[in-house]
């Protein structure tokens, strides 16, 4: 069985009414045709429809979108400096920091030759810029549940006269750890307003759960649902659980990769991992949850730039991160909720270029692939991968690395490199000398000098001093002062 595959349009931007600004914004990206998601969305979100639009990850959904809101919010346009002539019109929710980086960035290409304003505001970073950006006026604001609540409480955000509201991969937005922040989000939204959702996956209970805040919307499916991109392929590797690491390194050497991202389904893992590459010459770094946005930025752009061969990832960068021809992905875990194995083989194959997606597979994750081949409707590819010599083990490594005494009664970290080890060997425990586990015996001089102290005469006791103590210290004996009688 194979992947629906995504029906080439002959449609372009301009028979959609765009206006001049936008269309010489879209052509200075390098657009020239529409993807099929932008085909079908773009007229319906002009007309005011709410939308659940489902299309494979990498299909252009976030022009999809914003596009239209552009076109839209154009005739509110204000060139006033006034902050009250630029309020939050259109709110574009996302579930990642890294995915409302992203949007933002392609909001204000295609709107950089238009009055108008937008913003993003994340978690993980100071709200005093993003504050004073927003006192200054934003018609199109892009952000994360958790901080735009932030920004509402400091009253640095009204939502009074949002217009357009965008939920950017639905499924996750809709889930149970985002809800109650979204319903409060919703509370502050007027009811009248046009609602939009858009992702790769939706399950029959997002489904459900969405219609609720949806009016009589229009669905817009231009591939099977849940379904893969054919121009990515699938292979599953099984390979022995403590083999998983050797098994990365072999793949990124036999196929040559120099930009791959490699999944984990634990911050800790992936910063295991990251080690462990390390360890073994390729150029690695994690980003996950626990480091700060900064540090994430850091290591993504670096990646971009080529400077960082794996990016180890949990599922926190599998929705969000566009890297332009990304040719693999790596899932050193199989995830837990198998529409997040969509997301993760979205990041390679995207805009029509082709990718392949590569899985490790160990016996105690049968439940996994099961799950993914019944979400994707096909069996995948499962081949037997032999890794010559097994890198390191879990147990190999410990979380935090140990730290030495330095010369100036400090501590200081100690660094084990790959040098201080043979590759590709484990840890030898070094030999004990005997001399250690026989039973203590005394030595000949030390019984000499025993005997030699038993023989000798005690030595006299000096008597006891009979002065009291207050004597001692200068209390009896001192003549006392006298005043004289009246």
């Amino acid at each position: 069985m194979s992947d629906t595959e995504t029906t080439p349009t002959n449609a372009t931007f301009d028979q959609f009414g765009l206006h001049a600004d936008i269309l010489k914004a879209i052509a200075e990206q390098g657009y020239t045709t529409p993807t099929p998601i932008q085909a079908e969305a773009i007229p319906v979100v002009l007309g005011g429809r709410d939308v659940m639009g489902a299309a494979q990850t990498g299909t252009g959904k976030t022009a999809g979108f914003s596009l239209p809101i552009i076109q839209r919010l154009l005739p509110l346009a204000s060139t006033s400096a006034s902050p009250a002539r630029h309020p939050v019109r259109a709110l574009i929710l996302t579930p990642t920091r890294e995915l409302a980086d992203q949007v933002a960035a392609n909001v204000q290409a295609y709107a950089k030759h238009t009055s108008l304003r937008s913003a993003v505001v994340f978690g993980g970073v100071d709200m005093n810029p993003q504050s004073a950006e927003l006192r200054r006026g934003v018609e199109i604001l892009i952000a994360t549940p958790g901080r735009l609540l932030d920004h509402v409480q400091q009253k640095t955000a009204n939502l009074g006269q949002v217009q357009i509201l965008v939920l950017d991969e639905a499924d996750r937005m809709l889930d149970m750890g985002f809800l109650p922040d979204l319903q409060r989000i919703l509370n502050l939204l007027p009811a009248e307003r046009q609602t939009l959702l858009f992702s790769a996956t939706f399950s029959p209970e997002i489904k459900k759960l969405a219609s609720t805040y949806l009016r009589n919307p229009q669905t817009i499916e231009v591939a099977r649902s849940n379904s893969t991109a054919t121009n990515v392929t699938q292979i599953v590797y099984e390979v022995a659980e403590g083999d998983k690491t050797g098994a990365v390194v072999k793949l990124i050497r036999d196929r040559g990769l120099k930009q791959v991202i490699v999944f984990c389904n634990s911050k800790i893992g992936a910063s295991r991992l990251a080690r462990q590459l390390e360890r073994d010459g390729v150029i690695a770094t994690a980003i996950h949850g626990d480091r700060t946005q900064s540090e994430r930025m850091q290591a993504l752009d670096a990646f971009k730039r080529g400077e960082i061969e794996a990016l180890v990832a949990t599922d926190v960068a599998a929705r969000g991160l566009d890297i332009a021809e990304l040719p693999a992905v790596i899932n050193f875990d199989l995830p837990f909720n198998a529409e997040d194995y969509v997301h993760r083989i979205g990041r390679t194959g995207r805009a029509g270029a082709s990718g392949d997606a590569l899985s490790l597979f160990s016996p105690n994750e049968r439940k996994q692939l099961a799950d993914i081949e019944k979400l994707i409707k096909r069996p995948l590819d499962v081949q037997r991968l032999t890794v010559d010599t097994p890198v390191r083990h879990h147990h190999d490594e410990r979380g935090a690395p140990r730290r030495e005494r330095d010369d100036r009664g400090g501590s200081r970290r100690r660094t084990t490199g790959a040098h201080e080890r043979p590759h590709g060997t484990h840890h030898r425990q070094q030999p004990v000398d005997d001399f250690f586990l026989k039973p203590y015996e005394p030595s000949p001089s030390a019984v000499s000098a025993a005997a030699k102290r038993d023989e000798a005469p005690a030595a006299p006791q000096k008597p006891a001093s009979k002065q009291p103590l207050a004597a001692l210290l200068g209390g009896f004996g001192m003549p006392r002062k006298t005043t004289p009688s009246n």
